[in-house]
C-alpha cells in the first residue's frame, strides 16, 4: 500500500493526507449507499402502498444525502478552520439536499401569509381544479372537479399538490374577492328564426330563473372592488347577439355561486327548450350541408 501511495504521489502529485481523505470519502459514500439500499429493501417489504413507499424512499434519500455531505465536509475541512465556516457549508448542503421540502415549507408560509386560498375555497392551480380540503406543511389537498366530469362537478379524487407549486403555477380562486362568478350559455338559432323574439324570451327567462341581484350581491362586489381594481356597471343578467356560420348566436350572461353552475344551466336549458317548443318561428341551428342539383334546380 505504501508503494502504491508513493506512486500516486509521484504521478498525480497527491500527498498522503490528500489520498487518505479520498479513501475516507469513498468509504463514507459506499457505506451510505449500502445503508440506503438496506433501508429501502426494508421499506419495500414492510409497506405495500406505492405512495407510502415513495415517501419513505424520498425521506431516506434526503436524510442520508444530508448526512453524507456533513461527513464528507468533516473529512475535508481542516481542524483549524472556523466553526462558522463549517456551519455555513453544512447549511448550504442542507439547502441542496432538502431543496424540495424547504421550498414546500416556504410555500406553506406564503399561503398563510398572503392567503391566495384557504381551506374550503374552490381554486384552479395549473391544470387542476378543485375545492381545498386540507393544508399541511409540505402539501395541500384538493377535491378535484372537472376533468372528465362536466360543469365543475366533483370527480371524487383527492389531489395532493406540493406547496411549492404556488410559486410556479398560476392560481385562480373562485371564492376570493366576490362570492359570485359569471357564466354564459350560448343559444344558437337559425337565420330564418325571429331572433328579436328569441332574444326577448331569453332575457325574460334569465331574469326569472337566475340569481336575484340584491343588496348582498352588490355589497360582495363592492368589497372586492376595494381590494382589486374591478369595474362592473351591470350585474343583472344580459343577452348578447352575434352571428356565426350556422346562425344567430344569443348568449345569456348571468351571475351565480361558484358551486351552482350546473344547477343554473340545467334550469335555464329546460325552460329554454320548453319555451322555444311553443314558437314555430324559432328553431335551434346546427351545422348543416346543402347539395345543389344543377339539372333539377335549373342552374347553368
Amino acid at each position: 500500500m505504501e508503494s502504491i501511495s508513493n506512486w500516486i504521489e509521484q504521478v498525480f502529485g497527491f500527498d498522503n493526507l490528500f489520498q487518505q481523505k479520498i479513501y475516507l470519502s469513498a468509504v463514507a459514500i459506499l457505506v451510505l449507499v449500502i445503508i440506503r439500499w438496506l433501508l429501502i429493501r426494508l421499506v419495500v417489504r414492510r409497506f405495500e402502498d406505492g405512495l407510502t413507499r415513495y415517501q419513505w424512499k424520498k425521506t431516506i434519500t434526503y436524510v442520508l444525502t444530508f448526512l453524507g455531505v456533513v461527513v464528507i465536509l468533516g473529512i475535508w475541512l481542516e481542524a483549524g478552520q472556523s466553526f462558522a465556516t463549517y456551519i455555513g457549508l453544512v447549511s448550504a448542503a442542507l439547502v441542496v439536499a432538502l431543496q424540495d421540502p424547504i421550498t414546500n415549507m416556504v410555500g406553506w408560509a406564503f399561503i398563510f401569509w398572503r392567503r391566495p386560498f384557504e381551506v374550503g375555497d374552490r381554486i384552479q392551480i395549473g391544470e387542476v381544479q378543485g375545492d381545498v380540503v386540507d393544508l399541511r406543511l409540505f402539501q395541500f389537498s384538493m377535491m378535484e372537479i372537472g376533468n372528465w366530469v362536466a360543469a365543475d362537478q366533483s370527480t371524487g379524487r383527492i389531489i395532493h399538490i406540493p406547496n411549492r407549486r404556488v410559486f410556479s403555477s398560476e392560481i385562480a380562486n373562485y371564492s376570493k374577492g366576490s362570492d359570485y362568478i359569471w357564466n354564459e350559455i350560448p343559444v344558437l338559432i337559425t337565420f330564418e328564426s325571429d331572433w328579436r323574439k328569441a332574444k326577448q324570451l331569453l332575457q325574460s327567462i334569465a331574469d326569472q330563473h337566475t340569481m336575484e341581484i340584491d343588496q348582498q350581491v352588490e355589497q360582495s362586489f363592492r368589497r372586492a372592488s376595494e381590494q382589486y381594481y374591478l369595474k362592473y356597471k351591470k350585474l343583472t343578467p344580459a343577452v348578447y347577439t352575434s352571428v356565426k356560420d350556422s346562425g344567430v348566436l344569443l348568449t345569456i350572461r348571468y351571475l351565480h355561486e361558484p358551486r351552482q353552475r350546473r344547477n343554473y344551466e340545467q334550469i335555464l336549458w329546460e325552460v329554454i327548450l320548453a319555451e322555444f317548443a311553443r314558437h314555430d318561428d324559432i328553431d335551434f341551428a346546427y351545422p348543416t350541408q346543402r347539395f345543389y342539383n344543377y339539372v333539377t334546380e335549373g342552374m347553368n
